[in-house]
């Protein structure tokens, strides 16, 4: 960059002579390749009006020296005394004498010397992109030329820093009574090449001669012979090669190669990483899909991207999917669907949390979530009985499994629940649930009707309390637990207290507004098993087994009313005999 960089004040010098007279030609002697072009200028008060002149004079000669245009050079001007003022944007003007005119009626602000504030402008709006500066990525050039006549009246070290930081190339031109230690501070190293001072306005233009030679460059790259893979750049007396985007310098200098961005070491992907020309891109092994922040993957769902059929669940599996069925209920030929449950007795207790975190109005939500599983259900004393416990730092039944027996009772119980509100004491929870919900005397039928006992969890974070001691004795009771879980529930405290498998008796929303779509799958799951009556194991007709146990126990009831029936026979056929000899 510093042989790129060098030459554009030698532009500016070599046409510091007497103006209108030597600067007539209609165009540049020479190229001088695509730059960013921006005069800072001092119109304090200190500038006579006369010298300003000199000034003006001396930006016209150069415009006249330099080849403008959007894809060459792009020219901005901004002067300064007390506040800055932008002349023209780099984007304004791309003839010659659109800028020359701008420049002929350039007004000086004759007050103070804040050349600090003029660099912080210059680097943050004049060689912004909005104001007509190329993007980083294209390489051209940016040069600031700071011309002034006096010491700052602000500090210029730290923001010069900045914008030579940025890759602003800094020339500073001081002008009789400028301090030469601020122009130190400003100018881009090497000081000797950035730093220019002159005795007074009218003697600037000795420094243009001794410049002249650095100024036009012969165009190396037009020769033909340098040799590069890609790009050839020009600089003066020079050259160098550039690759495309994506590709890197060999050491010949002259060569390109791909870069490959997966040996950095930085990618981290979790699969696999494959270089490209616009960096390192992350992909998934079969069956997994990369996730939105293009590092991370996860199984893909088949069941969300398929018409996969399954009549109640269906489980990705990677690169294959498969059909589940609720307890109960099996899996047909098919492998979609599933066989037929018959309505009969359950005992459902619902455990409602009702913690500070579930919100007022979520709650709400989650009395509708809960009426809507009581449409789905056969309620009636004989049939489905519900009882509904609300849980947050203590636990409390707002009705027993006893209580109603009409599913309009039992939904209008439930929205008359009053939130709790306070912690969430999950385990306290399922203790009251295994010692006092199910007993007979809370409404639920004894276990010789073998009644299928239900427990349903809904939560909504994880439990202040230890869980694991209940909802182990829930299972051993024989309680088949659900767990459905919303927000910012636990998954492992919900595999935790639900039945296995886990994927029939776990559910989760994101968010309480669209937990609607359990709906199906716990419908589908807490499928009520037919009895047989009262006094009579309860099993699912459904089951191979039961159909055969079912005829055998037919069959030798058939048997015995058979032999019964011969010994009334008998017996009728005995009193007739004794009333026949009576007569």
């Amino acid at each position: 960059m510093r042989g790129l960089l060098s030459w554009p004040l030698a532009m500016l010098l070599l046409f510091l002579q007497p103006w209108e007279t030597r600067l007539q030609s209609t165009g540049p002697s020479c190229h001088t390749g695509p730059l960013d072009l921006v005069f800072v200028i001092d119109s304090s008060r200190s500038v006579r009006p006369f010298e300003f002149e000199t000034m003006r004079q001396f930006l016209v000669g150069l415009l006249r020296s330099l080849e403008v245009g959007p894809n060459a050079t792009r020219v901005g001007v901004v002067q300064y005394s007390s506040q800055v003022q932008s002349v023209f944007p780099l984007r304004a003007f791309s003839l010659r004498e659109d800028m020359e005119r701008a420049v002929r009626h350039l007004v000086p602000l004759a007050q103070g010397t804040m050349t600090g504030l003029a660099i912080q402008y210059a680097m943050n709006v004049a060689f912004s992109e909005a104001e007509g500066a190329r993007p980083p990525e294209q390489r051209v050039p940016r040069v600031a030329v700071i011309v002034t006549d006096g010491r700052p009246q602000d500090r210029v070290a730290q923001v010069a820093a900045q914008a030579r930081a940025r890759g602003i190339e800094i020339y500073a031109v001081g002008v009789q009574r400028a301090d030469v230690a601020s122009l130190r501070a400003m100018a881009s190293p090497p000081l000797d090449e950035h730093v220019f001072v002159v005795e007074s306005f009218d003697r600037i233009q000795e420094f243009g001669l001794q410049f002249q030679k650095r100024l036009c460059a012969i165009d190396l790259c037009a020769e033909g012979t340098h040799g590069c893979e890609h790009h050839c750049i020009n600089s003066p007396g020079s050259y160098f090669c550039r690759c495309r985007v994506g590709f890197v310098l060999q050491q010949d200098q002259r060569s390109c190669r791909v870069i490959d961005h997966c040996s950095f070491g930085n990618h981290s992907c979790q699969h696999e990483c494959v270089s490209t020309l616009a960096g390192p891109q992350c992909l998934c092994r079969e069956g997994h899909v990369l996730l939105p922040d293009g590092k991370s993957c996860q199984v893909r769902d088949l069941c969300n991207g398929v018409d996969h059929g399954c009549e109640f669940q269906c489980v990705s599996e990677g690169i294959s999917y498969r059909c589940l069925c609720p307890e109960g209920r099996q899996l047909q030929a098919d492998g979609k669907s599933c066989n037929r449950c018959h309505e009969g007795h359950v005992d459902l207790v619902l455990l409602v949390d009702g913690s500070k975190s579930v919100r007022p109005q979520n709650f709400e939500l989650v009395k509708r979530f809960v009426n809507q599983i009581v449409d789905f259900l056969d309620v009636s004393p004989e049939g489905t009985r519900i009882g509904l416990v609300q849980f947050s730092s203590r636990v409390r039944t707002e009705f027993p499994l006893g209580r109603y027996g009409t599913a309009a009772e039992v939904k209008q119980a439930v929205l008359a629940v009053e939130y709790m509100e306070r912690g969430t004491m999950t385990g306290l929870a399922l203790r009251h649930m295994v010692e006092h919900s199910f007993s007979e005397a809370q409404g639920a039928r004894p276990r010789a009707l073998k009644v299928p006992r239900v427990g349903l969890v809904f939560t909504d974070g994880r439990s202040q309390d230890d869980i694991s001691v209940w909802a182990a004795r829930a299972k051993q009771e024989g309680i088949v637990m659900y767990a459905v879980g919303v927000g910012k529930a636990v998954e492992e405290e919900l595999r935790e207290i639900a039945s296995e498998p886990a994927e029939l008796h776990v559910s989760y929303s994101p968010d309480f507004s669209t937990m609607t779509h359990l709906l199906e799958n716990l419908k589908g799951s807490i499928c009520p098993e037919e009895s047989v009556g009262a006094g009579t194991e309860l099993r699912s007709l459904c089951e191979c087994e039961s159909l055969v146990e079912f005829q055998d126990r037919t069959l030798g009831a058939l048997e015995s009313l058979t032999q019964n029936l011969a010994q009334v026979t008998a017996r009728l056929e005995d009193l007739e005999n004794q009333l026949a000899n009576r007569k």
